[in-house]
């Protein structure tokens, strides 16, 4: 049986490195304890693994095949002592495959007529699985655990639902989420990335990426040059890889680390218990210089001062 697997960065998946091209064997397989795990439907595997995670990093994905007995309890996931990991794909590969897979089990009818290309997708249901191939297309999803995943360019897509799982990578997308707990990777170019829920996880790996997130906890990573990134919630956790980009946090208990040569931007709260509100009391900016600032270090903002953070 052929399918789909995620790992996290660097083809790791529950603390066993995988490799491509190569078989590798468990001595059972049971599902959700033991085995190597996989999913037919490609976009089935964002289900496990998150599509962007805790620290802004996007899943990999490779084609699989399985070589012995499958298990499932669902049809959805399976599980088998041996299993060969193809090549890794991209996350248009994952898309474009996803595609393909509901239109020759006749679950989905095809997209549109001409391809894919200006394509007005929308669906309010629960759990709503889109797909886009096609340059322009515009998506939109109001219902929860919505999972999108869209490969050309120029996609507009809204999600209201909470949960949602959301993928671009072609140039200049425009994707916006107002629900708790979304997960929205992008890489392609100029990407412009909204999100106004709480815990939202968003990844970033294309060049002068425009990311805005107005909800609390939220981790948002960067890997692309000439970022800009704006957190206007608390306890943010943002992690810029690329040069010359710029982070400002506004919310109390943010935490920031970025690159030698960008700048990052940070505030300080209190409580005042006249006004029974926080209020501001310092918000500072500085220049990550590789000597009083460290690169790849996290810093919040304490007392006024710049002060190194647990990684």
């Amino acid at each position: 049986m052929k399918g789909y697997k995620a790992f996290k960065k660097g083809m790791i998946c529950l603390g066993k490195q995988y490799q491509e091209n190569t078989v590798f064997e468990e001595d059972k397989a049971e599902i959700c304890n033991s085995g190597m795990h996989f999913c037919k439907n490609p976009l089935d595997v964002l289900g496990y693994y998150p599509l962007v995670d805790e620290n802004g990093d996007i899943s990999e994905f490779a084609e699989v095949e399985a070589l012995d007995e499958c298990k499932t309890n669902d049809d959805k996931k399976f599980c088998t002592k041996k299993l060969k990991i193809g090549a890794k794909i991209s996350f248009p590969q994952l898309v474009q495959a996803s595609v393909e897979f509901d239109y020759s089990n006749a679950q989905l009818r095809p997209l549109n007529d001409n391809g894919g290309y200006y394509a007005r997708i929308g669906s309010s249901w629960d759990s709503a699985r889109i797909g886009s191939i096609g340059d322009s297309a515009r998506i939109g999803s109001s219902g929860d655990y919505a999972r999108i995943g869209s490969s050309g360019y120029s996609a507009r897509i809204g999600s209201s639902g909470d949960s949602a799982q959301i993928g671009s990578s072609g140039y200049s997308a425009r994707i916006g989420s107002s629900g708790d707990y979304a997960r929205i990777g992008s890489s392609g170019y100029s990407a412009r990335i909204g999100s106004s829920g709480d815990s939202a996880r968003i990844g970033s790996s294309g060049y002068s990426a425009r990311i805005g997130s107005s909800g609390d906890y939220a981790r948002i990573g960067s890997s692309g040059d000439s970022a800009r990134i704006g957190s206007s919630g608390d306890s943010a956790r943002i992690i810029s890889n690329g040069d010359c980009s710029v982070v400002c946090c506004s919310g109390h208990g943010s935490c920031v680390k970025a690159k030698k040569g960008s700048w990052i931007t940070l505030s300080e709260w209190e409580y005042d218990a006249q006004k029974e509100k926080n209020i501001p009391v310092c918000v500072k900016s500085v220049q990550v210089d590789g000597v009083k600032i460290k690169e790849d270090t996290f810093y919040c903002l304490e007392n006024g001062e710049f002060v190194e953070c647990e990684d």
